[in-house]
């Protein structure tokens, strides 16, 4: 493959050229028309034939929808968190740990490679809507039968695909998704607006999620979770490396820096993506069985590329990064570097193609679920569990792999970060770690646990979980002090460019970091919000829905850890409330958790009555009586978390107090007592103008 030769007095850097984009582009096409016609070869002839357009060109709308998203995040994430925006030693470039805005870009030379990225991130935006809008037609043919034209009647079932069913509103919604994203990659260039584009470019992915095979499967639920685990790392790592071969020669002296944050990036999307893939085979097809199907094969393939590519990754890392960090007699692995980038397009285009087909190629035991044998069932999508005793508590599990893939990252993460400081020399107390990782452990159980799988069946076992996502798990990874860790361990970034540690500083001297951790906000959505919520549907929404129910967790863990932050916490925030206040507002969120507690206790109106009282439940107590149980749960269980964080704020009360207290004293041994001999003085001489104004007066 022909590569351009390194300058000479130039740059070193060497990126592959334009065709080698389109022989990716042209290798995904043929991938995914020979895989789809091999996957759809064993099936029946279809009864109503949508025509040779859809058959052929689903798959391939499919493709560029794939490419063009996956494009789409990696240049925004490449925009707001890797490459520099501005070229060192330039105006109001190069300031360390500085964040680079809007204004100063423009009055700065902007960098090449963020130039070339910003319009990659355009183009494949604007191809990623007009993929979606093609798939979204392609897919009511393709369901319906139909050929596609420009009928009036066609027309109007196509409406009636987008507001009646669930696949044409979910295409529907990435369709708008990815044109606001559009619209946003022309205007936006400051970090803030472009990592706000970059996590709504990421939530286009979430309607794909929801449908096709894993929304079909015996375990719906968690091989909707492993899919989107999937989807995610696919997009970081794929369009990761399309931006980075946008960039190109454009990076120059930068090349090694945006090398190495992309090497880091793509090692845990290749994590996410050989585990969720993994998952995800064992949810949908029996193995060793299900391998010699079409869709087995077409999965090892694409299995093997995945494999295939984390290889040359982590040849990158090793050899190749390190190599180009010197510089002198580093251009031979320049030219070695970029050439293993282009195989690595050259065989992400094929993995798209062989994804856009496994979409359309059916299971081997078929797409249909079959009929369900209980009203659980038809409720939760889930057998209903076997009468609660003490030891199923910790002994019935459904593993959710969101919070499991969240929580072995957090530990992870946090372990490197604590011994990056100690092999540095410095010390971070041990209980600190234990904290952190007890927590994270506490999230896996109450969301993977017992009380996870019963808190769909009783209110009680779900208040139980409630109470302790929302106040037992946050009291130990407050105490953790993830932040505090992180900005002592992480080095600033000194090319204008916003790394963790700069968007950790962003974070917390955000106004909304001021707004969501001001003392009386904290409290009013930490006790307000618990009425809000099983008051209103929300509670039926997160007990009907699996997206509800993955944000109800959010909401819980999240909340609770802003108030244990603003109570007890350590880590930096913008404002925190005088230690009387904080007593006075955790007394007045223990009163209005006693008094909802004892409402329920005393309550004769079930809630949620369509969900509790059809699934069909025969051991233990009736819903009402299970309903004023979990309102004891509330007013007893739940006040204990309190009245402990209570004791550690009199406690930090009292250390303050004598901290204070040992720094006056050791001012004035320091000072003699200066301070003290001035405030005497003063009440003489007060005293003296006293004595002489009442002679004067005699």
């Amino acid at each position: 493959m022909a590569l351009k030769a390194p300058a000479a007095g130039g740059s070193t850097a060497v990126s592959p050229k334009l065709r080698w984009f389109a022989v990716a582009g042209v290798i995904a096409v043929v991938v995914v028309l020979v895989a789809t016609a091999y996957g759809r070869g064993t099936l029946p002839a279809e009864t109503r034939d949508p025509g040779a357009l859809v058959r052929w060109g689903y798959g391939v709308a499919q493709t560029l929808q794939n490419i063009a998203a996956a494009a789409t995040i990696g240049a925004l994430v490449f925009a707001a968190f890797i490459v520099p925006p501005v070229l060192r030693g330039r105006k109001n470039a190069g300031r360390a740990g500085s964040a680079v805005t809007a204004a100063q870009i423009a009055a700065a030379d902007e960098h090449p490679a963020f130039s070339r990225i910003m319009v990659l991130a355009s183009v494949a935006s604007l191809t990623w809507t007009l993929s979606a809008l093609a798939v979204l037609v392609f897919s009511f043919s393709d369901i319906a039968g139909v050929p596609v034209s420009g009928s009036p009647e066609f027309a109007a079932q196509l409406t009636s695909y987008i507001t009646e069913l669930p696949n044409g509103a979910a295409w529907l919604w990435v369709v708008i998704i990815s044109s606001v994203v559009a619209t946003l990659t022309f205007g936006v260039r400051s970090s803030a607006g472009l990592g706000a584009a970059a996590l709504l470019a990421l939530s286009g992915l979430l309607p794909v999620m929801l449908i096709g095979h894993a929304a079909g499967g015996s375990d719906h639920e968690q091989a909707i979770n492993s899919l989107g685990l999937h989807l995610v790392g696919v997009c970081l790592w794929f369009g990761g490396l399309i931006a980075l071969g946008v960039a190109g020669t454009a990076l120059g002296k930068d090349t090694a820096a945006v090398l190495g944050r992309f090497s880091t990036l793509a090692g845990f999307a290749f994590v996410l993506v050989v585990a969720s893939g993994i998952i995800n085979a064992t949810i949908r097809i029996e193995i060793p069985a299900g391998l010699a199907s079409p869709y087995g094969i077409l999965l090892m393939a694409k299995t093997v590329a995945a494999i295939a590519l984390g290889a040359i990754g982590f040849l990158h890392r090793k050899r190749l990064i390190p190599a180009l960090s010197v510089k002198s007699g580093n251009g031979q692995a320049t030219v070695l570097l970029w050439r293993f980038i282009v195989v690595e397009l050259l065989i992400m285009g094929a993995v798209s193609g062989l994804a856009a087909a496994l979409s359309r190629t059916p299971t081997p035991a078929g797409e249909d679920i079959r009929p369900a044998l209980t009203p659980a069932e038809v409720l939760t999508g889930y057998l209903l569990p076997p009468e609660l005793t003490p030891e199923r508590w910790f002994t019935m599990w459904r593993p959710d792999w969101l919070w499991i893939a969240f929580a072995l990252f957090a530990a992870y993460l946090y372990l490197r970060a604590a011994q990056r400081l100690r092999r540095r020399g410095d010390s971070w107390p041990w209980i600190r770690s234990v904290a952190w990782l007890v927590g994270l452990a506490a999230l896996v159980f109450f969301t993977s646990g017992g009380p996870s799988v019963y808190g769909r069946i009783l209110f009680s076992a779900h208040m139980l979980d409630h109470m302790a996502l929302t106040m037992v798990v946050p009291v130990f990874l407050v105490l953790g002090a993830p932040v505090t860790l992180a900005l002592r361990a992480l080095k600033p970034r000194t090319d204008g460019s916003r790394g963790p540690r700069e968007w950790i500083m962003a974070l917390v001297h955000s106004r909304v970091a001021a707004i969501v951790t001001h003392p009386l906000f904290v409290a009013a959505n930490f006790a307000g919000s618990i009425v809000l919520f099983y008051y209103s549907d929300a509670f039926g929404f997160a007990l009907r829905e699996h997206a509800g129910h993955e944000l109800m967790t959010v909401h819980f863990v999240i909340t609770g850890y802003l108030f244990v932050l603003s109570m007890i916490g350590t880590d930096p925030i913008p404002r925190r409330a005088p230690y009387p206040l904080r007593l006075l507002l955790l007394l007045a969120t223990m009163a209005f958790h006693a008094f909802f507690g004892v409402t329920l206790m005393g309550s004769t109106t079930l809630i949620q009555p369509e969900w509790f009282t059809e699934l069909g439940r025969e051991w233990g107590a009736p819903p009402l009586e299970d309903q004023q149980m979990a309102g004891a749960i509330t007013w007893g269980i739940g006040e204990v978390p309190t009245l402990l964080i209570a004791i550690g704020v009199a406690v930090m009360w009292s250390r303050s107090d004598a901290r204070e207290t040992r720094r006056s004293d050791r001012a004035a041994a320091r000072t003699n007592d200066a301070d003290l001999d001035a405030y005497n003085a003063m009440l003489a001489r007060l005293e003296e103008r006293d004595t002489r104004g009442r002679g004067g007066q005699a």
